[in-house]
């Protein structure tokens, strides 16, 4: 209460101020007017423009002004004490209910970006405890002489530590892309031997898991300029996404062609497996969103999407239950 006192002291005696400026402005130029001298043109504007400052002010405009400008002002002190949920009623003079609405809205984006905050903050705790837990566990375990040090203990406390590393690396990319400090190398790509390089790169883990890998890529496809370091993990994020969701005896087929009117290219990554919901389909790109039968951090497709982003391009998926997902994506011939 005390603070909103002081505001409406502090606008009272600003508009007092800005009343006595312009009163004595008026005067000047009357009085200037009077006596023969010209006005000139711009001091004439300006003139009218304080009488009718002065009017509005004098005829109530100082105490309909004051109530909605004290509103902010405490609004604005909350907000600096962190609690972004405070809105203010849009009220007074149409270009103070205008301010009204632009601080309502800040708030609202303010409050929403402190619930991601603390909803990534929850996301990364839990992510990080499971190869934590596992680490700390076996290291206690062979310390207390419960295991031996030996080959077995030893390769699931390295499985652990890259599993650890490997979410830091996600979480420090995606937090560069996000923030638009990610350094990209751009430099002309051959697109069709890194797609091939790509899918030769799983032609192990697709081996063992009996899925046929397939590319199409045609031969006119041209030179990009991208960074191919990115565009592979990108490739590689969307091929080991279709592995985990395909089942034996499936096919993953990568293609690339031309698209928006030869101004960029698209490239596919087609799987035959379980299909999303539409529900689910809509939300494979949010940070640590992971569907009912995904066994992945949920952090791949969203590096996917920023990495892709950054290069001027855009991603997509098309998906059915039981039909199979497409994830595509697009990049600008001659980069962003």
């Amino acid at each position: 209460m005390r603070g909103r006192f002081l505001a409406r002291v502090a606008i009272f005696a600003t508009l007092l101020v800005l009343i006595a400026v312009g009163g004595a402005t008026i005067v000047f130029l009357l009085l200037a007017s009077a006596l023969g001298a010209a006005v000139p043109a711009p001091h004439g504007a300006l003139l009218a423009i304080l009488v009718i400052i002065v009017a509005l002010l004098l005829g109530g405009g100082v105490r309909r002004a004051a109530a909605p400008i004290g509103d902010l002002i405490e609004a604005a002190g909350r907000v600096e004490d962190g609690d972004y949920a405070v809105r203010v009623p849009e009220r007074g003079a149409r270009e103070i209910r205008g301010l009204s609405r632009a601080f309502n809205q800040m708030a609202s984006r303010l409050e929403e970006d402190a619930v991601q905050r603390r909803r990534l903050l929850a996301d990364v705790s839990h992510e990080l405890r499971t190869p934590l837990s596992v680490i700390q566990g076996n290291l206690e375990a062979i310390i207390d002489g419960v295991h031996a040090p030996d080959h077995e203990h030893l390769v699931a406390l390295l499985d652990s530590s890259r599993t650890l590393s490997r979410l830091v690396d996600d979480l420090r990319t995606l937090s560069l892309a996000e923030s638009g400090e990610l350094r990209l190398h751009r430099e002309p790509t051959d697109l069709g031997q890194l797609l091939r390089d790509a899918v030769a790169g799983f032609g192990t883990a697709a081996q063992a898991a009996a899925i046929t890998l397939g590319v199409e890529i045609p031969d006119d496809l041209p030179s990009l300029e991208i960074d191919p370091t990115r565009t592979q993990q990108v490739v590689g994020n969307l091929l080991g996404n279709a592995l985990r969701h395909t089942p034996r005896g499936g096919r993953i087929t990568v293609r690339a062609s031309r698209a928006a009117a030869g101004r960029a290219v698209a490239i596919e990554v087609q799987d035959s497996g379980s299909g999303m919901s539409p529900e689910v389909a809509a939300r494979v790109f949010e940070r640590f969103f992971r569907g009912p039968d995904s066994s992945g951090s949920g952090l791949g497709l969203p590096i996917a999407r920023e990495l892709v982003v950054a290069q001027g391009g855009e991603i997509s998926v098309e998906s059915r239950e039981g039909g199979g997902t497409t994830m595509r994506f697009t990049l600008p011939i001659g980069g962003a």
